[in-house]
């Protein structure tokens, strides 16, 4: 039996109101790209016309300090010090940069697990076979038991593992990964960690201090409700120096004149002049993240992940009692996402008729041979809408 607690909270249906979405959509994918508030793009919109106003002095004189002050707002939003954070676009560059930073030797291996991301497995595969590395993954077997996760991904760590790689929260199976333990252990046997923080901020408390981990890459537009292509990279200040850029840059050229005297070139430490300017791009997003954090306050907190959670282990449960079909994980192991399992032959046409035929917006994922849909639900997701998804896969399971 689930219990829906009463919390002093704006309800569902008026939240939706402070987004763009479409009133004839049933979303259910907050986790694939997020949902911006109303009120964030005009902030984002805001920072876009003031630096129309004179393009020059805001990127080349001003946007060092605007960002600063941006990371410093992120910085106490994910118990961080904002010298260990640079804004990046999405969590994939974040984790490319890492990957192509790493000195790795020919027989070094990269340890993972088989819930990663596929774009961050591909950009896995690609630098290990550069340098004649091993990208490694660890079978973290379903039911998902979190007393035996860590212990169960290091076993296969080896004498040549230089690195392990894991989700916080996993994007296939929606599992919340014990990485505070993993990085504790890994740490005691001299072993770096990068956690692909994709899904979390603003999904679960964060406080990356206390957390561990070497390098952590996130995204803000998910669950955060920042604007697209706001992300960060948060590296602790010992690896600072080890980490380079995807794209090469001025901040690579200090001393060597030719940058017009645009202090936002350079920036004031070694993250910031490598990894912050790369070239002239827009960086409105990563300026509204104030806002977005802002938003989240009022809006989005633990009441309402704790109400968002509620109704989704509740949804979870109710399918699985009309399926048989028993869920890969305690409701502590999820957070507001939820993996439904479900039984389909091409889980591409369960999507598209879920969309086609009932307008909701809902990504169905495999894992070891199996398929999920995967509900996401926010603020704004209403008992309506997981009543609409909970008859249509009625009619189609």
């Amino acid at each position: 039996m689930f219990r829906y607690f009463r919390v002093a909270v704006l309800d569902c249906a008026a939240m939706r109101e402070l987004f763009l979405l479409d009133p004839g959509l049933v979303f259910l994918n907050h986790g694939s790209f997020g949902a911006c508030p109303r009120e964030v793009l005009a902030d984002q919109r805001r920072w876009q016309d003031e630096m129309e106003r004179n393009p020059v002095e805001f990127l080349g004189r001003r946007s060092a300090a605007l960002l600063r002050a941006a990371r410093e707002a992120l910085g106490g939003f994910v118990g961080a010090n904002a010298d260990d954070l640079v804004f990046v676009p999405n969590a994939t560059t974040a984790v490319n940069i890492v990957a192509r930073s790493l000195d790795l030797k020919p027989g070094d291996e990269v340890l993972a697990t088989d819930h990663e991301y596929g774009a961050c497995d591909a950009a896995w595969q690609r630098v290990c076979a550069q340098h004649g590395a091993t990208y490694r993954r660890a079978s973290v077997p379903l039911p998902f038991e979190r007393g035996r996760f860590v212990r169960h991904v290091l076993a296969h760590a080896g004498p040549r593992t230089r690195l392990v790689f894991a989700s916080h929260i996993t994007s296939t199976t929606a599992l919340v990964f014990p990485i505070a333990e993993l990085c504790a252990a890994a740490r005691a046997r001299g072993l770096l960690t990068l956690i692909d923080g994709a899904h979390a901020p603003g999904q679960i408390d964060l406080d990356l201090d206390a957390l561990g981990a070497d390098f952590y890459a996130a995204n803000l537009h998910k669950w955060v409700c920042a604007p697209k292509g706001a992300g960060f990279l948060h590296a602790r200040a010992e690896h600072h120096a080890r980490l380079h850029a995807t794209v090469t840059s001025w901040g690579y050229a200090e001393g060597t004149g030719g940058h017009g005297g645009f202090d936002a070139y350079l920036g004031r430490s070694t993250l910031e002049r490598r990894l912050q300017w790369q070239g002239t791009r827009d960086p409105s997003a990563w300026l509204a993240v104030p806002a977005a954090i802002a938003f989240h306050r009022r809006h989005l907190g633990p009441a309402v992940r704790n109400r968002s959670h509620a109704m989704a282990t509740a949804l979870l449960h109710r399918v699985a009692e009309r399926t048989g079909l028993a869920p890969i994980a305690p409701d502590d192991d999820f957070a507001a996402m939820v993996p439904i399992p479900v039984e389909t032959r091409d889980a591409d046409a369960l999507r598209q008729t879920l969309f086609e035929h009932h307008r909701i917006e809902v990504p169905v994922t495999a894992h070891g041979g199996r398929h999920f849909v995967r509900v996401s639900v926010a603020g704004y997701t209403t008992e309506a809408d997981l009543l609409a998804l909970e008859a249509a896969l009625a009619t189609t399971q």
